[in-house]
């Protein structure tokens, strides 16, 4: 089962289900965070909560792509209350990169293994710990809150100081925090988790500002566990053209860590617990196009694509105007 918000004809919020090959609209339900709430008031999941609303008419969502009328698959009344997070090096071959990166700046002669070599052999010796053990926590980030996330189909903003506007396909796990304190996983969705590769280059200190760059969704929210092996494409349009294409694989076939012991160092912590609150988690990636020398540049459009997950996503790069940075005081 997948799930898509969208704007009907009317400009209204509508959400829609995708079962057995047809997407309807879900009656009398405006956003997939009021069907999750109902979903845990009621006695089953967000497969009962959409049986209990009942179906309306068909939906292309097709259509709904070409016309821009997608809203990420998730979103919080609150934007404040939606967080976007991630981890790194957790795919096999993720650190290679990396590694080089820190090596070609001189951080580390070339025998010598880098802090991010380091940590992913780290997930490799017991990222996927068994028996109900811990394993080692992986490398986080926080990327923003709700305010960050921009709608499938619509430009990603790149700030005007950024030094580079580059895609990272990547799979991200949806969770409501329930009136417990608890996560309650909702499903996973593609995620474009967009970042400045050039200014983590620089220092692999920087990553937290690198990371601190708007994201998108979806489209669709796929309900349920997910695949062991997940195998996409990422590409680059340029003019119309594709500049760039890759593979990108995920799924806990080709990850150093187990999707369990990533949500455990996730929300181990409390504050990542608070009731009502959304979180968008990134899972990582092991393919970007900064590896093979490209350089984004405005109006390109990022697409990616697995078709596990329905429809692709597609997000042009818009970069903004220099903003000035006044503070003023308040004594």
């Amino acid at each position: 089962m997948h799930l898509i918000q969208y704007l009907d004809d009317k400009g209204a919020r509508a959400v829609g289900v995708t079962q057995n090959g047809e997407t309807r609209q879900v009656q009398g339900v405006t956003s997939v965070y009021e069907l999750a709430q109902e979903a845990l008031n009621g006695l089953g999941g967000l497969s009962a909560a959409v049986a209990a609303r009942g179906l309306g008419a068909a939906v292309d969502k097709a259509a709904l792509l070409a016309e821009k009328r997608l809203l990420s698959p998730i979103d919080h009344p609150d934007p404040t209350h939606l967080h976007v997070t991630g981890t790194g090096l957790t795919h096999l071959g993720s650190a290679a990169t990396r590694d080089a990166m820190h090596k070609a700046n001189g951080e580390k002669p070339a025998n010598e293994l880098t802090d991010s070599m380091k940590m992913f052999r780290m997930g490799l010796e017991n990222g996927k710990p068994q028996n109900g053990e811990k394993g080692v926590q992986p490398e986080w980030f926080y990327k923003g809150n709700g305010h960050i996330v921009a709608n499938p189909g619509q430009a990603i903003p790149s700030p005007s100081f950024a030094l580079d506007a580059g895609e990272e396909p990547e799979i991200a796990g949806i969770y409501l925090i329930d009136a417990n304190g608890q996560p309650r996983r909702l499903g996973f969705a593609l995620a474009n988790e967009f970042s400045d590769h050039v200014t983590e280059r620089i220092n692999y200190l920087y990553l937290a500002h690198s990371k601190l760059r708007a994201c998108s969704l979806g489209p669709e929210l796929r309900v349920g566990d997910l695949p062991n092996h997940i195998e996409g494409m990422s590409r680059i349009l340029r003019d119309g053209q594709v500049l760039w294409e890759k593979p990108f694989l995920s799924g806990e076939d080709n990850m150093s860590h187990t999707i369990a012991n990533l949500e455990y160092h996730h929300f181990k912590y409390d504050l990542f617990c608070q009731p009502g609150d959304v979180h968008v988690h990134c899972f990582g990636t092991a393919t970007l196009s900064f590896a093979d020398g490209i350089s984004t540049r405005e109006n390109d459009v990022f697409e990616i694509e697995e078709a596990q997950f329905g429809l692709p996503l597609r997000n042009p790069v818009h970069v903004e105007a220099e903003k000035p940075v006044v503070i003023n005081g308040l004594y």
